[in-house]
């Protein structure tokens, strides 16, 4: 089948599981991307609306022209609950592709949050209410809804690659993407982080203030000589 007789909504996702979904929402977006080799993360420009805002589920990827939003509602029709929505606006913010309308449409369905490399509106009571709405900015003006787009095919999201049915984690950080094939082992070294990190907080709290493996580093970057130490 060549790529112009391809379906442009594909309904078929293989998604990661809840059970994972659950536990990688016990993360910080910021644990998970340091243990996936800090990787797949998406660009700093893609926030969300409120810090207190944070999502996770598997992803419904989106990929639209600039302005026009016509695929966002196909996703919006095919997502299962739990599922986030994850659109390829191909960061332009000379229109918003979203408001106040799709959102509460998203909640109602049970759709875990929409992430979107653009721009969306009605900041104000998506804000209030806090459903979780990621973009890289702000703009009033509304989308056209003519162009067609993809739906649920590999996307390129502020310069990580997703695919239908990644895990995708978001909170005050940022986003952070990790592919459905290795979210078993991230959350396995994402539990062992949390622990070391938990420890080392605890031990600064302790009076341990500097870290045991400065020393060895700044040697090996050349800042220190060998036996020489900071203090």
């Amino acid at each position: 089948m060549s790529a112009s007789e391809q379906p442009m909504i594909n309904r078929h996702v293989d998604r990661v599981c809840a059970d994972y979904v659950r536990q990688a929402a016990e993360f910080q977006a910021a644990i998970l991307a340091d243990v996936a080799g800090r990787r797949g993360t998406l660009h700093g420009r893609v926030k969300p609306l409120s810090a207190s805002m944070k999502v996770a589920g598997p992803a419904i990827t989106v990929e639209v022209r600039p302005g026009d939003n016509l695929a966002i509602h196909a996703a919006l029709a095919v997502a299962q609950p739990g599922d986030v929505i994850v659109v390829d606006g191909k960061g332009d913010l000379s229109c918003a592709l979203l408001g106040e309308i799709m959102s509460t449409q998203a909640e109602a369905a049970g759709i875990a949050g929409i992430i979107i490399d653009g721009a969306v509106r009605d900041a104000d009571a998506l804000i209030a209410k806090g459903y979780p709405v990621f973009s890289s900015g702000l703009n009033p003006c509304g989308p056209t809804k003519s162009i067609p787009g993809r739906v649920n095919y590999p996307v390129s999201v502020a310069g990580a690659a997703v695919a239908p049915g990644d895990l995708v984690v978001g909170d005050a950080d940022g986003v952070v993407v990790i592919p459905r094939a290795e979210v078993t082992l991230i959350l396995e070294l994402a539990a062992k982080k949390l622990a070391t990190e938990t420890r080392r907080i605890a031990a600064i709290h302790g009076g341990d203030l500097r870290p045991a493996w400065l020393d060895g580093a700044l040697r090996s970057a050349g800042m220190l000589t060998d036996g020489e130490a900071l203090q």
